[in-house]
């Protein structure tokens, strides 16, 4: 059983990264439906595809944040609208929706990311 209250652990990935956003519901939540234009207050955590290395997770900081959909990685506005609250969801981003390519002048732009996302308001 998944503990939504606690930080989510992932497996090592198998096999090459995916080319197109891959969307895995882990709990399907009962709750509101984020939407597009919304407003979404998560817990989530970030792991590089390829070497499976955590670079940020809300779950460390303790506490969880509040975005606006708009202002994400174009995984995240393609991937979380649809969730309910008191979801749980694994969105596999590759580079071009996440950071760009290699070479685009962030730490994380030419990878592929995984996030594990609770979804826990919206507004």
């Amino acid at each position: 059983m998944t503990d939504l209250n606690a930080k989510p652990e992932l497996d090592f990935p198998e096999g090459p990264a995916p080319e197109q956003l891959d969307i895995v519901d882990i709990v399907v939540g009962d709750g509101a439906e984020a939407t597009a234009g919304a407003t979404v207050d998560v817990h989530y955590l970030g792991v590089e595809y390829d070497t499976g290395e955590e670079f940020d997770s809300s779950w460390n900081r303790g506490q969880s944040i509040n975005f606006p959909l708009g202002s994400l990685i174009a995984g995240w506005q393609q991937g979380i609208p649809g969730m309910k609250v008191g979801g749980r969801r694994k969105l596999t981003v590759p580079a071009h929706l996440a950071y760009g390519p290699a070479g685009s002048g962030h730490r994380l732009s030419g990878k592929t990311l995984i996030f594990v996302i609770d979804l826990l308001g919206v507004s």
